[in-house]
């Protein structure tokens, strides 16, 4: 009867979020797993019990008109007596048209075994007075008609982190793999101090600075005047010749090592025109390699606040003292 009350509940739509459960085996990879599902936006919920999977699709419904949802459910052997139902809620979501994958990781015994010795974890099927072995038997009995059920079966036996992270963005990710990276280019000045979080930082205070033409001074790197007194230098062009094949060496090396965020500083003196136009043409040169990408820069507000108080005093009028 409750089985019946809760195929009412679910109604296939387009409303229905992404779908996908993580299971297998204790020690196969399910934590690192679940990091590469967060990474590429799925809702994660780990040790989900059987009996709640349905409560939980149906409370991530969303509106028509907003986009569709995902989620990452870990349901696996540690859910006791309550991972025996899980096969009756996949036939329940099957029964309701309702989408999902399920992701079945697995290793070998002896592996499983060496990674829990490593960890000094407990199985989480050990009882009182068995042992590693004898606890991953009777996970591997439990799961048994889950495995059959898997679209997608990964064996980490051989298989260091970035590979499984490599394989599962491959399977899941919406793009191809560049799109699983997010790029961060923010400009910089190095007088309100060198950048903490940037994994790559370019210093471009070598260039001409357009500080010094009073013409340009007041102006920043997004306004085409400086924009070209940057850009259409010689010392600019060589310099992005040798800098996109840096970027052509490193990036795909990043990606290759399952990197998901990186932030690349480029820094000059206040952040206001060499930085900023050199961030915003290396911003443009990632997207037209197909890398998803987001250009920011830190400092211009500094440099547009300090030049609004410049003006505002260049607009006083002087006190005038009669004798």
């Amino acid at each position: 009867m409750a089985a019946e009350e809760g195929s009412q509940s679910l109604e296939a739509s387009e409303s229905m979020p992404e779908l996908v459960f993580v299971t297998g085996m204790s020690g196969a990879g399910r934590t690192e797993a679940m990091h590469v599902f967060e990474d590429l936006g799925y809702f994660c919920v780990d040790n989900l019990p059987a009996s709640l999977i349905t409560s939980m699709v149906d409370l991530d419904r969303t509106d028509a008109d907003e986009p569709r949802k995902k989620l990452a459910l870990v349901c696996d052997a540690r859910n006791g007596k309550f991972f025996g139902s899980l096969i009756d809620v996949l036939d329940e979501l099957d029964a309701a048209g309702i989408d999902f994958k399920m992701v079945y990781l697995d290793a070998d015994d002896t592996k499983l075994v060496s990674r829990y010795k490593s960890s000094r974890r407990r199985h989480p099927l050990c009882q009182e007075g068995t042992t590693i072995a004898q606890g991953i038997q009777r996970e591997r009995s439990l799961l048994v008609n889950v495995r059959e059920r898997a679209n997608v079966v990964i064996d980490t036996t051989d298989m260091l982190p970035q590979k499984l992270r490599a394989t599962l963005r491959s399977a899941f990710s919406e793009g191809n793999e560049r799109q699983g990276l997010s790029v961060t280019v923010y400009s910089f000045g190095f007088k309100h101090g060198a950048p903490l979080d940037a994994d790559l930082v370019m210093d471009v205070r070598f260039l001409p600075n357009p500080y010094y033409d009073p013409d340009l001074r007041s102006l920043t790197g997004l306004d085409a005047p400086v924009r070209d007194f940057v850009m259409l230098r010689d010392e600019t062009i060589e310099f992005k010749k040798r800098w996109h094949a840096l970027l052509d060496v490193v990036m795909p090396g990043y990606v290759s090592e399952g990197k998901q965020q990186l932030a690349i500083g480029v820094g000059c003196t206040g952040g206001q025109h060499r930085s900023v136009a050199l961030a915003e043409s290396t911003g443009d040169y990632l997207k037209s390699k197909g890398y998803r990408v987001s250009v920011a820069h830190r400092d211009l507000g500094k440099a547009e606040r300090a030049r609004s108080e410049q003006e505002k005093l260049d607009g006083e009028s002087p006190d005038i003292h009669i004798p």
